[in-house]
Parts: C-alpha cells; structure tokens; sequence
C-alpha cells in the first residue's frame, strides 16, 4: 500500500508522543449502515464492540442513498420473490456476480426490511397498509421499499438509535491509518485522533472494516470530499487481504450540473434514480427524449451503465448542454404528487431557486458506487486474513459488473448482520490476546511514520495532489478507456506517488491537510488497483467499457483479483465466476423484465 513517508525526514529520526492503548472484543472500523448492523447484531449476543469513525455516528455516506432500498416483498407485485432479486441482480451485474454472495442477500432481505420496519423505519406504505415499493432501473417489479427520497437516511438513523439504545460504544473523529497483520491474522489497528492529534492502538480479537468504497478517486462524484477515498480497500489490502473487481465503478447518470450561482459542492451531487423511478424524463439540448434511441423498452429505467454511458453519447455528439450534461424533467407530474414522493429533492432545488414541478434541471454522469472491493468469504464475511472482515461498499461480489439500484442499502444490513453473527459465534470469552513483538513493531514503524509525516516540510500541498489525482481518473479510467490511456493513467499515478514523498505539514495532526495526506496514500493505492485492473480486462462488460474492446468477452467472464506483492507492487490475477443455484437459474433463464410503459 502507498504510504507516504516524506523524504525530507526520517521517519526513524521523529519523535512520536504517547500513545493511548485501547483493548477491545471487536474493532469495527466504519459508521455508516455496514458498521451500525454489524456492531448490532454483536450486541444481541452479548459481544461488546467498538465502533470508530472519522465523522459523527450517523454522518456517513449511507445518507446519500436516497432512493430506496430492495427486497422482494410482493406488496404490489405478488409474482416477485428472492430469485427474481437474484436473477436481477446477476443480470445486472453482467454474470461477474459471486452467486452465493447475491443470493445471500437477497434470501435475507424480506426479514431485514421487516426488522427496519419493527425498529421504527417509517417507510412508505400502500392504502392497505403494506411496505409500499417503487420502481428502480433494470427491476423487473416493484421492489424497492423507501421514505420518500431520504431512505439511507432514514435506516441510518434507525440503526443509529437501535445501537444507542443496546449501548454500543462509539469513538467519533477517528482515522484508522493502518491494520495490524502479519498478514495470518489481524490483532488490531492504529489510528490518529482528529480532535487533538493524539496517537491511538487498537488491541482486538477481530475487527470489522466497514469504511466504504472509492468513488472519491474520481473529480465529479457523489460522496463528500473526504469520504470514499478508497480507506477501506487499501487497509485490507496491506493487511493481506485481496480486492476484487476495482475496474468496476458505477457512473450514476444523474449527478447534479451547478449553476455558477451555487455552491461548487453541489456538483456531482447525486440526484436520486427516484426521479425516473417516479417517471422523471431525460431531454437532450435540442428537446429530444434521447432514450428511445438507446433503450425504447426501458427507457430511463435501463441499467445505469447503459443511461450513463446514452448520456455521454449525447454529450459527445454536441446535443448537451453547454456544462456538458442534459436536462431531467419530472415537471409533467402534479406538484403534490413530487413534494410526497420526492420531498428532499423537491426541497433541495426550492433552495436553489428550481421548482422541479415546473422545470427541468441539468446533470451528468458522476461516480456513485464501486462495485468492487475487498474480496470476502459471504457466507462469514472474513478475508483472507484471520480474523479481519470486511462490509457494505468496502467489499465485493454482491455487483459484479455493474449495481442493481437499491442494492447498496440491502447489502450493508444484509451482510452486516451475518458478519455479526458470525463473529459472535466464534467469539471466545476471555481477554484480548496481547500483541506478539513483530505485531507492536509494526505498530511502533507506524507511529514513527504519522510522525514523520505530520513534521514534513515539503513544497507539495497533499489537496491539490488530490485534485491532480481525481482529474486523471477521470480523464484515464472514466466512463470510456483504452488501453493506451490506462497505461499513461498508471505512468501519471507513479509520477504522483513520488510527488507526494515531497509534501508539506508541519503543522498540527488534527488540521485538514493531514487527513487529506493520509488520505492521499490509500487513494493512490486504489488509482493503481483500478488502472491495473482495467487495462487487464480487455472487453467491455457493465460499468467497463472499452472503445479498443467494445463487445462483451465470453472468455472474460472472469474476476480480476489484486494483491500485493514485494515492495508493495500490485499484482494481478483471474479466478472464475461459480454458477448460481438451480432456482435462481431458472429465473435468470424465464428471462423477467421491467414493463416501463407502467409510468407513462
């Protein structure tokens, strides 16, 4: 992993300060809905955990998943089960999807909706009473289950009051730097207090990585600034771990175009797929519902590689918008059906000075999701690594090669119970192993480093690396590649990493620049992973395309793994994708599709 000790100083020759020495059962790195339901489901049998987090508990990124969340209920469309979930998903996921991972979720979906339901998510209900569903792109029924367009939201804050009430222990403003492995198994980890700066060492049994994915690599994209920066990833794969699928990263095709009036943060924003769920219509510049060139079945409810990418094209063509995006009209509903359907949409361009009910408003393509991650065991969800487990959008298989919308939420408290319980039932009641030599050697060597790299004094500044590093995954590994462009991408990430050896601190640990340093390293690991990764996978297949290999490969229906291998080199390698069971199978084969004239 990229970690980066400033060449101006030795990191050997730095001082650190006193280190506070925390001991717990189980370390759950991560605050979003992963970590929460993990940390849930360990309380319920007695196991007490830790949770730590670089923001507030309930500040994640599990807020921006507004939409909806999946499971195949059947309150309006009694047809619809777990398989067709499966076979939806698999078939979105371009057939790279790990099968046991898909139909663990979606066999588990029905109960975790009714527990959200129980603990008090208040989703929307049908006239008779029941959990009501919407549609979302590539679902061949009504199976998305929502508050509005605030359900990430909603469940986060459910799960947030749930653990509060079991009491579970949680550590705010707290940036995990580096696992504690041997590479056999995990002891712990080390990390840096945001409020002060103070040094910390996690001694525990298990922990439990649940920090998120990297679409922050990317310069338009729908997370916050300094969150998705790939944390989670590139712990787990200098603990020993490896990833999966990195090359795979969602381009949402409707990510909010600022006015120059507003603020910059809202570019990129996410506008939720709930708008052409609730049959929002894209127009290009010249006024035309470009879609029915690209999809004329599906139309804007076609899988999001497929919108993003008719976008793009439209784009490209020169019939977009003069900032490079097309237009999103919902207007042609009532205004009382928006603001209950969509109200933090409805709410959100009223404070723009938009009135959804009466115009369209501009967007383009923003990196949303990465499908791929660290590479888990779904029936426990440990890595590679003894004791060392990862959830939610840090890991992979669930997505393939492209996400089924309204999955992200159902794969966080999916998984995130399973892991829990898991845990649990391996838990073994006794102190916490002290750490072995070698182990607190490594910890020392990374106290040494923080250090070192808090002192540096540099002429580089760590945010506009990143900036730097943003705008060329963009440019190299965006909605289209080519091989030549992804070797160039790599050459540049080298040329960066050795810059960010010359970076310049020298100030205090708790300030931003020495988050975005630390940062900066597990972003240029994944730049590399994904660079890599892409140029191997020479086909197209879901969110990767390829304008030098356009056509899906079927000798490609292969997963790219990623470890590290001798001075922290990525190294590539394949495994084949399993067969899903023989219910799903039959799913996949009767071949279920979403009627979208249902809307019109």
């Amino acid at each position: 992993m990229t970690t980066i000790t400033p060449v101006e100083t030795d990191a050997s020759d730095v001082e650190h300060g006193e280190y506070e020495e925390v001991t717990v059962p189980v370390l759950v790195i991560g605050a979003g809905a992963a970590g929460a339901r993990t940390a849930i489901a360990l309380a319920e049998q007695g196991i007490d955990s830790l949770v730590v987090g670089k923001r507030d508990f309930g500040d994640a990124h599990t807020v921006w998943a507004a939409g909806g969340i999946n499971a195949a209920l059947g309150s309006l469309d009694p047809d619809d089960d777990w398989a067709i979930h499966a076979a939806d998903t698999i078939d979105e996921g371009h057939y790279l999807n790990d099968p046991t991972a898909v139909e663990t979720v979606t066999r588990a979906m029905p109960d975790r909706i009714r527990e959200l339901d129980e603990w008090g998510t208040e989703f929307a209900r049908t006239p008779d009473g029941k959990i009501d569903q919407r549609y979302f792109g590539a679902q061949s029924f009504r199976r998305t289950c929502f508050v509005g367009d605030r359900t990430g939201e909603a469940i986060l804050d459910t799960l947030v009051e749930r653990a509060q009430s079991l009491e579970i222990p949680y550590r705010e403003n707290v940036m995990v730097t580096k696992l504690l492995s041997d590479g056999e198994r995990a002891y712990g980890a080390v990390a840096s207090d945001m409020d002060d700066g103070h040094e910390i060492l996690f001694r525990a049994s298990h922990v439990v990585l649940a920090a998120g994915g990297f679409s922050a690599l990317w310069s338009r994209h729908s997370s916050r600034d300094d969150e998705n920066t790939g944390d989670g990833p590139a712990l787990a794969l200098d603990a020993g771990a490896s990833l999966l699928d990195v090359e795979f990263v969602q381009f949402h095709p409707t990510g909010m175009v600022a006015d120059p009036e507003w603020d910059d943060d809202w570019n990129g924003r996410l506008v939720t797929e709930a708008v052409r769920g609730e049959g929002g219509r894209l127009y290009n510049a010249e006024g035309e519902r470009f879609m029915e060139r690209y999809s004329p079945d599906q139309m804007e409810l076609d899988a999001r590689d497929v919108v993003a990418r008719a976008i793009q094209t439209e784009v490209d063509a020169g019939r977009g918008t003069a900032d490079g995006g097309v237009y999103l009209d919902i207007s042609h509903r009532d205004r009382s059906f928006i603001r209950e359907r969509l109200p933090n949409m409805y709410e959100r361009f009223q404070s723009l000075g938009v009135d959804l009910a009466e115009e369209p408003v501009e967007v383009a393509p923003t990196a949303h999701y990465t499908m791929g991650g660290v590479d888990i065991d779904f029936a426990t969800g440990e890595t590679a690594v003894d004791r060392l487990y990862a959830v939610g959008e840090t890991t992979a298989g669930v997505h393939g090669a492209n996400r089924l919308g309204g999955n992200s939420l159902a794969e966080t408290v999916a998984l995130g119970a399973i892991v829990g319980d898991h845990v649990a039932t391996t838990y073994e009641p006794r102190e916490v192993d002290p750490l072995p030599e070698h182990v607190r050697a490594i910890a020392e060597r990374e106290f040494d480093r923080l250090a070192a790299l808090a002192a540096a004094d540099g002429d580089e500044d760590p945010d506009a690396l990143i900036a730097e590093l943003r705008a060329l995954l963009w440019e190299h590994a965006g909605i289209r590649r080519d091989g030549p462009s992804l070797a160039d991408g790599r050459t540049a990430v080298a040329a960066l990493r050795e810059r960010a050896r010359h970076i310049g601190l020298a100030g205090d640990r708790s300030d931003r620049p020495f988050e975005y340093a630390v940062d900066l390293g597990f972003m240029l690991t994944l730049a590399d992973a994904v660079l890599g990764a892409a140029a191997r996978r020479t086909e197209s297949r879901g969110a990767h395309y390829r304008t030098d290999y356009p056509d899906v490969d079927p000798d490609w229906r292969r997963n790219v793994l990623v470890t590290l291998g001798d001075g922290d080199e990525v190294r590539l390698s394949t495994r084949t994708v399993g067969a899903p069971s023989e219910r799903v199978q039959r799913a996949l084969d009767e071949g279920y599709e979403l009627d979208y004239h249902h809307l019109e």
